[in-house]
């Protein structure tokens, strides 16, 4: 077995881990936002695991500069995306401010700091 192998198979095995551990979350998980964080943290960490797997399988550089483009643009959309959605249904009111460790819009009751 080479050792591009060895890597291969230990970070498949890690990021699909932590796709089942974030999928797992998003199942159990009982609101929105502790959803949310199951559903961006794992998951991106789980495919940047598994794209560093694939990328020693792969070759030569022209053949990982499109994996790397895409661990990029999930680095980038991710947050974004969780932010957002955040963002809206706390303005269409699904988040009981009061569940808020801190609340900083000014408009809910969570305690600061």
């Amino acid at each position: 077995m080479r050792a591009a192998d060895a890597v291969t198979a230990v970070l498949l095995l890690a990021g699909s881990g932590f796709c089942a551990v974030g999928a797992l979350g998003m199942l159990r998980f009982p609101d929105l936002l502790t959803r949310l964080h199951a559903a961006t943290k794992p998951q991106t960490i789980g495919l940047l695991l598994v794209l560093a797997g694939v990328a020693p399988q792969a070759g030569p550089v022209t053949a990982v500069t499109p994996l790397a483009l895409v661990a990029v643009f999930q680095l980038i959309t991710a947050p974004v995306t969780a932010q957002a959605i955040a963002g809206a249904a706390y303005r269409a009111g699904v988040i009981d401010p009061a569940t808020l460790t801190l609340d900083e819009s000014g408009r809910g009751s969570g305690a600061g700091p």
